[in-house]
C-alpha cells in the first residue's frame, strides 16, 4: 500500500512538473512569436511611411454620427409630460492632397449638421419636425510652389458659409496669396498678407467685404486607432477689427471595430458682424439703444457632437 501512495505522488509530481514545463515552453514560444511579429510590423511601418512619401494623391475622410430619439406618455414629474423629442447630427472632414516634389495641392472640405426635435404633444403651437440646430460648411484649396522642403509660395481660397439655414447669407470667400510653412509632416500653418475677404449678406449696412490678412494652422494626424484634426481659420482685416473674425474646430475619432469608432467634435468662433446682425434681427426696444458695433454683445460662438464616428 506504502509503495501505490509514493508511486501515485511521484506520479503526480511528474506529471506537474511536466506541465509546469510545458507552461513556460508556451510562454516562451509566444514571447518568441510575438518579437518576430513586432519586427515585421516595424518594418511595415517603415515600409508605409515610405509610401506615402512618394509623390501622389492622398484622400480620405472621418466622421461623426450623433442622435438620440425619446418619447414620454403621461409622464407627470416633467413640465410636458406628453411629448417626443430627437436630436441627429453628423460631421464630416474630407482631404484630398496632391504631393508632388516641387509642388502641392491640398483640398480639404468639413462640415456640421445637426437637427433637433421637440414636440409637445399637448399644444399645437411648436413644431413636430427636426429643425436645424448646428450648421457649418468650409471647403478650402491651397496650392503652393516649394521653395524648400518647409516653405512654398502659396495661394488660398476658402469658402465657408451655413447650408441648412440662410445658405450664403452670410457667406465668406477668402482669396490671397503669400507662404505656407510646413514645420511637421502633419502640420500645415499659412501666413498670407495679402487677402480679400468677400463677404456675402442681405443685411449689406452690417455685412462688409474687406482686404486684410488670413492665417490658417492645420494639423491632422492618425496614430494606430485614434485619428484627429484640428483647424485654426482667421481673418485680420486692415479696415477694422470689427470685420475681423475667426474659427477653430476640432474631431476627434477612436477606431473600436473596423471603421467604427466613438469620436468628439467642437468647434469655436467669434464674428462681430455675425453677433451684430444676429443682435439687430431679435432687437426690440428704444431707437437710442439700437445695436451697433460699439455695443454689441461679441459672445464667444461655440458648439460640440459626441457620437459614434466612421472613417474611409
Amino acid at each position: 500500500m506504502t509503495k501505490k501512495l509514493l508511486f501515485t505522488a511521484v506520479l503526480m509530481l511528474s506529471m506537474s512538473f511536466g506541465f509546469s514545463q510545458t507552461k513556460e515552453e508556451l510562454q516562451a514560444q509566444k514571447a518568441e512569436k510575438q518579437a518576430e511579429a513586432d519586427a515585421a510590423q516595424a518594418e511595415a511601418n517603415a515600409l508605409q511611411a515610405q509610401i506615402d512619401a512618394l509623390p501622389g494623391w492622398r484622400v480620405g475622410a472621418f466622421g461623426v454620427i450623433g442622435g438620440s430619439l425619446s418619447n414620454f406618455n403621461n409622464w407627470y414629474a416633467q413640465g410636458a409630460p406628453n411629448n417626443s423629442s430627437g436630436n441627429i447630427g453628423f460631421t464630416v472632414n474630407g482631404y484630398a492632397n496632391l504631393i508632388q516634389e516641387n509642388f502641392f495641392w491640398r483640398n480639404a472640405l468639413t462640415t456640421n449638421l445637426n437637427w433637433t426635435k421637440l414636440d409637445n404633444k399637448d399644444i399645437d403651437t411648436d413644431s413636430d419636425d427636426f429643425e436645424p440646430t448646428t450648421d457649418v460648411f468650409n471647403i478650402s484649396s491651397l496650392y503652393g510652389r516649394k521653395l524648400s522642403e518647409k516653405f512654398a509660395i502659396s495661394g488660398l481660397m476658402e469658402y465657408r458659409t451655413t447650408i441648412l439655414n440662410n445658405f450664403n447669407d452670410p457667406g465668406y470667400l477668402d482669396v490671397g496669396v503669400g507662404a505656407t510653412w510646413t514645420p511637421l509632416e502633419n502640420l500645415i500653418v499659412v501666413i498670407h498678407p495679402l487677402n480679400y475677404n468677400f463677404v456675402f449678406a442681405d443685411n449689406d449696412t452690417v455685412f462688409e467685404s474687406s482686404l486684410g490678412a488670413k492665417i490658417v494652422a492645420d494639423y491632422t494626424r492618425q496614430i494606430g486607432a485614434i485619428a484627429f484634426k484640428s483647424n485654426l481659420s482667421m481673418f485680420q482685416s486692415y479696415e477694422s477689427g470689427d470685420l475681423s473674425n475667426w474659427t477653430w474646430t476640432n474631431s476627434f475619432s477612436y477606431t473600436l471595430w473596423k471603421s467604427i469608432g466613438v469620436g468628439f467634435d467642437f468647434g469655436l468662433r467669434n464674428n462681430k458682424q455675425e453677433a451684430l446682425n444676429f443682435a439687430l434681427a431679435n432687437f426690440v426696444g428704444a431707437p437710442e439703444d439700437t445695436p451697433t458695433f460699439d455695443n454689441v454683445d461679441n459672445d464667444l460662438q461655440s458648439y460640440y457632437t459626441l457620437g459614434l464616428t466612421y472613417k474611409f
